[in-house]
């Protein structure tokens, strides 16, 4: 018996409705032409504390941006409610180009750089000199991120009444780096002469008074102070994350960063520190193979100090900042 088959039309189709949105997708980003202006001064928990004019703005990142990340000193144009008042959310549509940027790797094994602070000029290294004690390859390390990131470094000494500060100045008086030692209660007027005009970025171990220094530039701050551990010799993170504060005087900013126990290098190429050293930067484009990490024999930067463009000093240095790439900090 042959079987009877059945005739369909449009009728017996159906049509699962689309998940998706009917509007047709497109390249084509809106330009935002009337975004305001804005600069990120804080990050807490995917919300962006921004400041707008002389307004705290509050604002999230928009889908639009994909994943380009937005940091604290990033200059970004910012749409939606930008009064400022209580319980609005803005949206930040826009991270302009940045002219700088602070990197770090977890460790020196760790592919993923990380950008701590956008748009700062300089690195300001904070240091013991006792309680805890300084570690030098630590300050190395971050001396290295400095001239990666373009940065103009600057050691700050604190605790000066504690230690004398004459065995680490002259450590780094080969590199030219310039330092401002500091004491519990002391002036701090040269200091703000060194940040005037400028947007610095305040790096260290937890427990080295960074904290501290940070109150006294900015009263207001209230930044949490940290105590060492006596028998570990190491301090408390109490900062968590990164801050920009204004410096009372309306001229310059300093970001306070949370305290550190490592800085990988792994994104840092030698040549991006080696360029921060023009008496030893000509002669490694004269005299170095290619691919030189100026550590080996066959470096070409020992010919050129026997001839007198450099001295032996500065190589020694430099080459201690390369080697800190390769080293665990103390």
């Amino acid at each position: 018996m042959a079987r009877r088959t059945r005739d369909y039309d449009e009728d017996d189709v159906r049509v699962r409705p689309s998940r998706r949105g009917t509007r047709p997708r497109t390249r084509n980003r809106p330009a935002h032409e009337d975004a305001e202006s804005g600069l990120v001064t804080a990050v807490d928990r995917g919300r962006y504390r921004c400041l707008v004019g002389d307004r705290p703005v509050t604002a999230m990142r928009a889908r639009e941006l994909g994943r380009k990340g937005v940091v604290v000193g990033d200059r970004v144009a910012i749409v939606g409610d930008v009064s400022g008042n209580p319980d609005t959310l803005a949206r930040i549509v826009r991270v302009e180009p940045r002219t700088s940027s602070l990197r770090r790797t977890a460790d020196d094994t760790d592919p993923f750089e990380r950008i701590i602070v956008a748009n700062a000029d300089q690195l300001v290294i904070v240091t013991a000199l006792a309680d805890p004690e300084p570690r030098p390859r630590m300050i190395d390390r971050c001396l290295v991120a400095a001239y990666d990131a373009g940065m103009a470094p600057l050691l700050c000494l604190t605790k000066a009444d504690l230690a004398a500060p004459d065995t680490l100045v002259s450590e780094y008086a080969p590199l030219g780096v310039r330092y401002w030692v500091t004491e519990r209660g002391g002036e701090l007027t040269g200091l703000r002469e060194q940040l005037r005009g400028r947007t610095s970025v305040l790096v260290g171990h937890s427990g080295v008074g960074k904290s501290t220094l940070v109150n006294a530039l900015v009263p207001d701050a209230e930044r949490a102070v940290s105590h060492v551990n006596a028998v570990t010799g190491r301090g408390r993170h109490t900062s968590s994350s990164a801050i920009a504060l204004e410096l009372p005087d309306g001229d310059g900013w300093i970001i306070d960063t949370p305290g550190v126990r490592s800085f990988g290098l792994a994104h840092v190429r030698p040549e991006n520190v080696i360029g921060a050293f023009d008496d030893l930067a000509e002669g490694a484009a004269e005299r170095c193979p290619s691919q030189c990490d100026h550590l080996q024999d066959s470096c070409g930067l020992d010919a050129w100090v026997r001839e007198g463009h450099a001295s032996q000093a500065r190589l020694d240095s430099l080459r201690r900042l390369l080697g800190a790439r390769e080293e665990t900090p103390d």
